[in-house]
Formats: C-alpha cells, structure tokens, sequence
C-alpha cells in the first residue's frame, strides 16, 4: 500500500524542523508511559487476586454446601454422612454460621458463631493460623472458644485470662418476658482457648469458633440442623466432578460452592475495581494520544509541498488523508508497544525479585513486595485499546489534511 510505506518512510526520517522529531517523541513517549501504567496496574490486581485465592485454603473448605432455600439444613448429619460416602469425598461435616454477642468483662461485640464439629481439622487448617494458646473447643469437659485476633482485641482477651467469656443469641423457641429483657437471649460461658489470624481483615475481625453441640444447644437446633456442609476432597479429585457427583446424590435444592465461590462477592469486588481502574486509566492514554494531533499538525505543515506533487501526480484527497491515518496510528502504536514491552518487563523484574515493597513494618506483613502476575489477556486488551485509540486520533485529525 502507497500510503502506508509513505507514512512508514515519514515516520523514520529526519525531519527539517528539530521541532518536528521533538513533538514525534514526546507523542511517542506519553503513550509508552501511559501503556506502561496500565499494563503494571493490571499485573497488581492479578497479584492481589492470586494472594486472595492463596489464603482461601486456610478456613474454607474445598466444597461448601448450603441450602437455596431457608437459613438451615434440616438433618444436616445424615446428609453428611451420605455425601461423606460418595466416591472421592474424604471428610464432610455439618457446621452453623450465627450471629451473637461476645462479652467479656466490661466490653461486648458482635461476632460472627461458627460452630464446628470435633473433626473441623479436616476440612479446615484453622490450626495453622493459631498464634496464641491451642486449638481446642473442649478442655476438661469445659466448652471452649477460639477467637480470631480482632475479636480477642476488642473483648481485650486471652487464653489465660481469668474472665470467662459470655455467648448470647436471640432466644428461638419459648415466650419472652417483656419485663426480664434478658430472658430473650440464651447464653453460654465459656473459656478462650485460642486466638487465630488469617491476615484477613474482615474474617479476623469478629470472628470466633465453638463446638457444634455448643452452637446448637444456644440455638434450640435438636434435629441436626446445621447452616451448611463443608467437605474435604481426597487428593486428585476435581471440585467440579465432585460437585455434580453431590448434586446428584442430594438433589438441586442446594447450592454446592467451590472455594471460589465462597468468595464470590471478594473476588468480584476485585475484578470491579480492577476494571474502574482500566477505564480511568484508559482516559489517561486517550489524553495522552491528542499529542499525535500535535504532531500530525506540524508533520502536514512541513509535507505540504509533498502533498502538492503527489496532487499534480494524480494522488486523491483519500489518499492523502490515509497517509496522515497511517502515520498517526504508526505513532501511537508504536509507543504502545514499547510501554506493553516495557511494562512486561517491570512486571517479571518486581515478580522475580520484589524491589518495590508494601509500606508498613515488613515483621508484621505476610507479604513485603507488591504481588504481580502478568496475564495475557490483559495484554491483548492494552493492545487492542492502543491500537483503537490511536485509530481514533489519527483518523479525526487526517481529515484536516490539506486538499490543494
């Protein structure tokens, strides 16, 4: 195509004004840093979303089963041994998932009553998390609690602390004196055993496990009702087979959830801020790319004699506006390139070795450097919007292509 090797020979050789090369690179060059921004931005949010996926595996089960329907599943341990039977299945266990008040001495909170079975251990590695006394929910016939470490510090808490600690729920079953206010709530004393961190702002910071027969006997549940079904899976097999092998021993009144989807609000909550901020920052290379107006503007200016031999050569206007496209999309995709390369680049060198680390004290951080991952689906949409933007600008700018 004429045009296109017009342009091309345009876009390498020297111009008669300096001016001329120096609004060509900087046009270049606010593209290339703008890509560059968007391509380290996207690797970052793939970074944190492979961390979150990372600590999944600490407190959610592989697979969770919850009924699409109501709060509760009605015989919820005969339904568990049943799945606990089915080929691949190692562990599956009734568990409850219930508000109640905490208090402990002169301070009270809101948290959040998981009550677990004797053998939670295996579907769960809470025991890794603890960082303070033991993990236990039955010491010496005495009902104990393990606390997540923001609970344990808004109670001011701990293992060996003298004061016991006091469970309230909403009383379910039986009247309500409206003059004893307190004969509304059932309770329970127990003893804090253990405090876990996950690193986990929202599960860390109201969060605290008891034995099942605890949960159960707060909420008035005699027919093993349970709020779900957690289950472990034997090594090699995959959650999908085991979710449809489920499904088809217990019915589609449940809702069966990967690890995943357990997390699904999280981890959508990631994906919309990480596209929020690819569509502030894709405004950022439009801005950037009005610089080829710049430069076409001065490019026609300078190539206007040029423009008038290949006028007198027979050349059409078409042609001449298509020479101007060209030379802007050149312009533009070329400092897309260099900053997609470039970004890349920066991406592995901060994946390998982590120069740009997180503030805070590094003691205290489970992570120090940004997390990145570089995917190429998003450097196939970088691409494509480098490519469509400066697409757009030059095309919009061609048409003031001189006629005459």
């Amino acid at each position: 195509m004429v045009s296109l090797r017009i342009a091309l020979r345009y876009l390498f050789s020297r111009k008669s004004h300096s001016a001329v090369n120096i609004i060509s690179l900087i046009s270049t060059g606010g593209v290339a840093v703008a890509t560059i921004a968007i391509v380290c931005v996207l690797s970052v949010f793939n970074g944190f979303r492979d961390l979150a996926e990372n600590r999944l595996s600490v407190v959610d089960p592989e697979l969770k089963i919850t009924p699409l329907s109501g709060k509760v599943i009605a015989r919820a341990d005969s339904i568990a041994a049943t799945v606990a039977r089915i080929p691949g299945i190692d562990t599956a266990l009734a568990t409850i998932d219930e508000q109640a008040l905490a208090i402990s001495g002169a301070r009270q909170v809101a948290v959040t009553m998981r009550g677990v079975p004797s053998g939670f251990n295996r579907v769960s590695r809470l025991k890794e998390a603890i960082i303070d006394g033991n993990y236990t929910l039955l010491d010496d016939s005495v009902d104990c609690a393990v606390l997540s470490v923001g609970t344990a510090i808004r109670l001011a808490t701990h293992p060996d602390a003298m004061t016991p600690l006091a469970l309230y729920v909403p009383r379910r079953l039986g009247r309500i004196n409206p003059a004893n206010p307190m004969s509304a709530f059932r309770s329970d004393s127990l003893a804090v055993a253990g405090v876990y961190e996950l690193n986990e702002a929202e599960k860390d910071a109201s969060t605290l496990f008891v034995s099942l027969r605890t949960a159960r006997e707060l909420l008035d549940y005699d027919n093993g009702e349970a709020s779900d079904i957690e289950v472990s899976l034997e090594k090699g097999i995959d959650p999908e087979s085991a979710k449809k092998q489920i499904s088809a021993v217990i019915g589609d009144n449940f809702r069966i959830a990967d690890r995943l989807e357990q997390e699904e609000k999280s981890f959508r909550m990631i994906a919309i801020e990480k596209w929020i901020t690819f569509i502030m920052l894709a405004f950022i290379l439009l801005i950037a790319s009005f610089n080829v107006i710049s430069t076409l503007s001065m490019l026609m200016i300078e190539k206007a004699d040029n423009m008038k031999t290949l006028k007198a050569l027979g050349a059409r206007t078409s042609m001449i506006r298509a020479i101007f496209t060209w030379e802007g999309w050149l312009i533009s995709t070329s400092g897309g390139l260099i900053g997609i390369i470039t970004g890349v680049i920066l991406c592995l060198l901060q994946q390998a070795f982590g120069f740009i680390k997180l503030a805070g004290n590094e003691a205290q951080l489970s992570v120090t450097a940004y997390p990145v991952r570089v995917e190429a689906t998003d450097i196939l949409i970088v691409g494509l919007l480098v490519i469509a933007t400066g697409l757009f600008i030059s095309t919009i700018t061609a048409r003031f292509a001189p006629r005459r």
